[in-house]
């Protein structure tokens, strides 16, 4: 039996007699809950022991069906229930329950799924996407990934998906640029951190385009259109790792699902007033030479290249002598390791993040590493993944900033005359013929002159909730 209530009456929608386990329970629907509480007595004669409801909020609710028995030879059944698709957190995981509504009533039962699905319809979340799978992510895995994984999620939640598996570099922004993004309520990319930078870079360079904007480095850049989802597959996933605080697949497909949004801060970076790319994070020095060394090593497993990377960029350990702007505020001197990041840069590696930063609190954080021995800078990398406190060396120091601008430099231009520093630790990191190497977001650029960082407040909307730390057991490098 089903009664529908007025809103005077609680606003309770529809209710009716469910079995829950065992149990026979009233259950009520209002516009934002559902909730059970256990018939007592059941029995004639047996005690009456009021129980408290139980209840479920509907924005845990990913999906609702009915349950039907299924016989031999049959292509349906009789109706047993609903079935209610919930997602439930631990911690920053979030995984998928069912919670089964026994009642016989074929006509009670689609009454309730309709209006369930009425109810979850109007909960803003999104219907339509545009997937972006990059096939070469890590060990070429992202495709089974989002079958296996990430679409049995979306085809449960009703979710259209338009999929665009990647075949070259620059296939994203192609694909973008000519994009009816307004038949999309997101866009979705399966990769790591290099195939997020891209479409994160596409997004916002095709709401410069569609807002006429000519110079987006220079100018406040238009806020990219729409929400954009992270499934990570990659070896780092820094990005999705500091949305969702976990590096799992499922959890970043449900955050896409239940419609999670949260603003996240951009950088742009121009050299020479040129656009270079926008992205959240960048390492000169260190981290620069290390992609540079892994990149010549794409032939080996991704761990094996990054210890390789890592081992040989300590072996051959070199200072970088950087001036600042004199119109800025203004550090002049040896560095290791110079990196500006607009979110905390989370992963497995580095759980608690590479520097104190929010997703959106308007700054970016600058640590800088100054020249010191290998052993304390070998120390100094230890404490990302020891949870130690980096500020304890005198040689680190961490600013927030708005924007800064960075100018590589040779001892000569530095001090003015050759051989000022005689050990080989502070001689200027190589430059290669196309620049110095920098690390933006994983990819490498060589760059030969200043580069300009200049964060932009909420420039993008990530599907997914701010959170602390990483929620990983620790994959530390081996070589340290």
């Amino acid at each position: 039996m089903t009664d529908r209530l007025t809103d005077s009456e609680q606003r309770v929608l529809l209710r009716g007699i469910f079995k829950v386990g065992k149990k026979s329970h009233d259950v009520l629907l209002t516009s934002s809950t559902i909730s059970w509480t256990p018939i007592t007595p059941e029995t004639p004669g047996a005690p009456n022991t009021p129980t408290a409801p139980s209840s479920l909020p509907l924005q845990e609710v990913l999906a609702v069906r009915l349950q039907r028995r299924v016989r031999a030879l049959q292509t349906g059944g009789t109706v047993r229930g609903l079935s209610l698709l919930l997602c439930r957190r631990r911690g920053n995981t979030l995984r998928e329950e069912q919670l089964l509504l026994q009642n016989c009533s074929e006509e009670l039962c689609t009454s309730w799924r309709s209006s369930m699905h009425s109810l979850l319809r109007g909960l803003g979340r999104p219907r339509r996407l545009k997937v972006f799978i990059n096939p070469q992510s890590h060990r070429k895995e992202a495709v089974h990934v989002y079958r296996k994984h990430v679409a049995p999620l979306f085809k449960m939640a009703d979710i259209k998906t338009d999929i665009t598996v990647t075949e070259r570099k620059g296939h994203v922004l192609s694909v973008v640029k000519e994009c009816r993004l307004e038949e999309y309520d997101g866009v979705v990319c399966v990769g790591g951190d290099g195939s997020v930078a891209e479409l994160v870079h596409a997004l916002v360079l095709r709401a410069q385009l569609d807002s006429g904007t000519q110079e987006p480095w220079t100018l406040e850049p238009a806020h990219a259109a729409l929400p954009m989802g992270i499934i990570p597959v990659g070896s780092t996933d820094i990005i999705s790792c500091s949305v969702h605080g976990v590096k799992h697949p499922v959890t970043a497909a449900l955050h896409i699902i239940l419609g999670h949004r949260q603003q996240v801060d951009m950088c742009s970076f121009s050299s020479l007033g040129r656009l270079l790319t926008f992205g959240f994070s960048a390492m000169f020095g260190f981290g620069g030479r290390s992609l540079a060394l892994a990149e010549k090593k794409r032939w080996l497993p991704p761990l094996r290249r990054r210890d390789y990377a890592v081992v040989k960029t300590l072996a051959s350990l070199r200072s970088s002598s950087t001036p600042w702007e004199e119109s800025w505020r203004t550090n002049r001197g040896l560095y290791l390791s110079v990196s500006i990041t607009s979110i905390p840069c989370l992963s497995a590696h580095t759980p608690r993040g590479l520097a104190h930063t929010s997703l959106a609190n308007g700054s970016a954080a600058l640590v800088t590493v100054g020249n010191a021995s290998r052993s304390d800078f070998i120390r100094h990398l230890q404490t990302y993944s020891n949870h130690n406190d980096q500020s304890c060396f005198s040689f680190v120091e961490t600013h927030t900033v708005s924007a800064v601008r960075l100018r590589p430099c040779s001892l000569i231009d530095c001090h003015g005359e050759e051989g000022v520093a005689q050990e080989s630790q502070a001689t200027p990191i190589e430059r290669s013929e196309q620049g110095f190497p920098w690390n933006i977001d994983g990819e490498l650029f060589e760059i030969s002159s200043e580069v300009l960082v200049k964060v932009h407040p909420r420039l993008i909307t990530l599907f997914g909730q701010e959170v602390d730390d990483m929620e990983a057991p620790l994959d530390s490098c081996g070589c340290i």
